[in-house]
């Protein structure tokens, strides 16, 4: 196997959706399921990182093995929810939803969780300097191991005291 270096937007045609296994199901179904549809409406935008065999072209058939994958989404927050508020209005501040980040059982412990979330912050970023406003970048912690996951970043900050809530601004993602 060869893993590609690059993520690129979730493409049934070419990949094995339905293979993916983090272990978690409802990360599974996302992706088999939902993730190109949720795609087509404009309601997120679903990033993955294909395993292509050396000489395998997706496509007629030939579905590449997903090792991760990312979902981000438009989102608000509440001023009063952001570990800093100054100078900031009162109504809801745009910011993108790190909705979905997972790693295939098979391809873990190998440095995948990293590069998956480094990679969606980074496409965050791109997507503000493309014209979308946001403030930061929200996530909701889906349960203790990946709250053990992102507390190893120091850089998020908990939203209005829940730790699993949490907040990166877009001025850091911008240094990461």
């Amino acid at each position: 196997m060869a893993l590609n270096n690059c993520f690129v937007s979730v493409n049934k045609s070419q990949q094995a959706l339905s293979d993916f296994d983090c272990g978690k199901e409802n990360m599974n179904h996302f992706l088999a399921r939902f993730a190109g549809k949720h795609m087509a409406l404009g309601l997120s935008s679903t990033w993955v990182l294909p395993d292509t065999p050396k000489g395998m072209i997706p496509g007629n058939g030939n579905l590449a093995p997903i090792a991760a994958y990312f979902t981000l989404a438009q989102n608000t927050v509440r001023k009063e929810d952001l570990p800093v508020t100054q100078s900031l209005p009162r109504h809801p501040i745009p910011a993108v939803l790190l909705a979905r980040l997972a790693v295939d059982h098979r391809y873990q412990g190998r440095g995948l969780g990293n590069k998956t979330l480094i990679t969606a912050l980074r496409k965050a970023c791109e997507l503000c300097r493309d014209g979308l406003p946001a403030y930061g970048l929200v996530l909701d912690v889906l349960d203790d191991n990946a709250l053990g996951f992102y507390e190893k970043f120091e850089f998020f900050h908990p939203m209005n005291n829940d730790q699993r809530q949490l907040f990166i601004g877009m001025k850091t993602i911008e240094q990461i």
